[in-house]
């Protein structure tokens, strides 16, 4: 089974983010960036479809060369190699979704499997998006994944409860983190990661439509939380959230 997975680099969670002064982005100094963590559980599953299975991991990701790092960290991982298409523009969910299905309609992989939305813009868009112009059926928010020679299943979360669903491959999903603990690199698969291929593909020599149909006006830090206060007694405390918290 050939397996691509696309992934994101996006700012650690634990790093502190700024916004620039004019509002166009965040201030990219000092930030530590890691591999989105709903794509590294993509990641995971595909690894273990691959075990069950065997097969071909392929990790894609879309950016600048030293997005490297994290496709580095993928095969570390266990994957078995990487495409890296090569852009200097920040590009917007559809054009994203419009280059994945070009490198799908290439490589011809009989499942992707990609984090349902990343923790920079949370747009939760490119699986479907890509789902829809491959002609493949989805499942998104996927908690479980079993696959068989009839069919596929997935357990995915819903408002109220849980869905379980069937279809054939090809197919797309999309991970929640319910569906598997990610696997650290060992010291073996970072060895081995360094000779692993790693192509790079310049996005301009694809064909595909970039031009971005979603523009950012401005960014805004949120507001910062205003401090507690102490009262003095219960009765206070009741006036007060419903005089000025309006709660009760």
């Amino acid at each position: 089974m050939k397996i691509l997975v696309p992934i994101k680099r996006v700012p650690d969670p634990a790093t502190t983010i700024r916004v620039l002064p004019d509002g166009t982005g965040i201030a990219t100094d000092n930030v530590k960036w890691v591999i989105n963590p709903f794509c590294e559980i993509a990641i995971e599953e595909a690894l273990r479809i691959k075990e069950k299975q065997t097969g071909e991991v392929i990790l894609v990701t879309v950016g600048q060369s030293t997005w490297q790092e994290q496709l580095r960290t993928g095969l570390a991982m266990g994957a078995d190699r990487a495409i890296l298409v090569k852009t200097d523009t920040a590009l917007d969910s559809l054009a994203i979704a419009r280059i994945l299905a070009k490198i799908a309609g290439d490589e011809k992989p009989d499942l992707i499997i990609l984090g349902k939305q990343a923790i920079d813009d949370d747009s939760n868009q490119v699986g479907q998006m890509l789902a829809e112009m491959l002609g493949w059926p989805q499942a998104t928010f996927a908690s479980k994944v079993e696959i068989t020679p009839e069919k596929t299943s997935v357990v995915r979360e819903v408002d109220g409860g849980l869905e379980t669903i069937a279809f054939k491959l090809p197919a797309v999903i999309t991970t929640d983190l319910r569906l598997n603990e990610p696997r650290y690199a060992s010291l073996p698969g970072i060895m081995k990661a360094r000779k692993k291929e790693l192509k790079e593909v310049a996005a301009d020599s694809l064909g595909v439509d970039l031009a971005p149909k979603l523009k950012i006006k401005t960014m805004a830090a949120p507001p910062k939380r205003q401090a507690g206060r102490k009262v003095a007694s219960v009765q206070e405390l009741v006036a007060v959230l419903h005089t000025e918290a309006k709660v009760i």
